[in-house]
């Protein structure tokens, strides 16, 4: 049995996947250790998943590990936030336009995340990683990000090794010993934070390309996923305000990011579900006939109960001062309509505390679909 875990993209909106993953820690033994065979990880989601992966050998005390980190975040231990230094990173993306278009001693963000560099640093044991897989406390854990120069979905993965690098189209698996640079690759949200060089290429957000993020994780062997996303259930209609203002900069840009981060892997899921009942139709038919390399793939989805958009709106007053008038600017408030937007970069503990609140409460009422995954392969 391999189960596997997707943490999926979505800036601040990580913290929701927290409060999952401490509602499945309560649900199992006190000393338990991960439950997870593969644990796989894109953007805030990346970081999350090595977290995981580097204190595997105790699942409950990994996931208070992360929870801290969370429940004490601050914007200023993601990115600068002073006046000053967003007027820098615009002035930089001004002065590209004299280059070529291109940053002349390093990439072009508006933001700075030289904090972040030295949180993950600080925070996660990468050197435990490979010693957690040695003893047996997980398969692989991988970290997607998309190169800028090849236009690759690259799956960075540390593994077992009988799990073998793969290319599938533009879907490529590169195993690897993990370090911070393939975390701030994989949350390097494109013109908001900085690319990030890895070998010879510069790797950006690994929402972007990754059009099959379910994919890494079954090329690893999991014969059952559970997903956690950051956006509301699908069966769940949201509120139409009747706006007769043209949509702001924020709100466009929102639209993207939440294409990005979200669409597509709704749309996998969705297509899984398809294969897999295709799948039981012939199992019930003809249970002999050959199905190629395709298989049943279990699947658990938590979505979050409530819109990230609204609980964004009422923190944004705990941004720093810069942030807030740069937000207001560009219309990422409740009435611009753009909150989407900032619940992506609203890394701050009250924002992130109640997103952890509510991921805990969603999974606890889904506790017997979770219980039922781990006790049953065909789940």
């Amino acid at each position: 049995m391999k189960p596997a875990l997707i943490l999926s993209g979505g800036g601040a909106r990580g913290a929701y996947q927290v409060g999952v993953l401490k509602a499945v820690a309560d649900l199992h033994e006190k000393n338990a250790h991960n439950p997870f065979s593969i644990i796989s990880g894109t953007s805030a989601g990346a970081l999350n998943a090595v977290a995981l992966a580097a204190s595997a050998n105790n699942f409950r005390l990994a996931v208070r590990k992360v929870e801290k980190i969370w429940k004490n975040l601050h914007v200023d231990q993601v990115y600068r936030s002073t006046g000053k230094d967003l007027l820098k990173g615009l002035g930089r993306l001004g002065a590209s336009m004299f280059n070529d278009g291109i940053g002349r001693t390093q990439p072009l963000a508006i933001l700075n995340n030289d904090p972040l560099r030295d949180l993950i640093t600080h925070s996660i044991q990468f050197k435990n990683i490979q010693k957690r897989i040695d003893s047996g406390f997980l398969d692989a854990v991988a970290v997607s990000a998309t190169g800028y120069t090849s236009g690759e979905s690259v799956t960075f993965f540390q593994g077992k090794e009988d799990i073998v690098k793969w290319r599938r189209g533009r879907r490529v698996g590169v195993p690897t010993t993990l370090t911070p640079s393939h975390l701030l690759a994989s949350s390097a949200i494109p013109a908001i934070l900085p690319a990030e060089k890895v070998s010879r290429e510069y790797f950006g957000d690994g929402a972007l390309r990754q059009l099959s993020p379910i994919s890494p994780v079954l090329k690893m062997g999991a014969d059952r996923i559970m997903v956690v996303g950051v956006s509301g259930n699908t069966t769940h209609i949201p509120k139409h305000d009747h706006e007769s203002h043209s949509p702001s900069m924020a709100q466009m840009v929102g639209h993207v990011f939440n294409s990005a981060f979200i669409d597509s892997l709704e749309h996998d899921l969705e297509m899984l579900v398809k294969i897999n009942d295709l799948l039981g139709m012939v199992a019930n038919e003809n249970p002999h006939r050959p199905t190629g390399d395709m298989r049943r793939v279990g699947l658990l989805v938590i979505y979050p109960s409530v819109e990230f958009d609204d609980i964004a709106a009422k923190h944004i007053k705990d941004l720093p001062r810069a942030m807030r008038i740069g937000m207001k600017i560009i219309g990422a408030t409740d009435k611009g309509g753009g909150s989407s937007l900032a619940s992506y970069l609203l890394f701050e503990k009250e924002f992130c505390k109640e997103l952890i609140e509510y991921g805990y409460r969603d999974a606890m009422n889904q506790r017997d679909a979770i219980m039922d995954f781990f006790a049953h392969p065909g789940s």
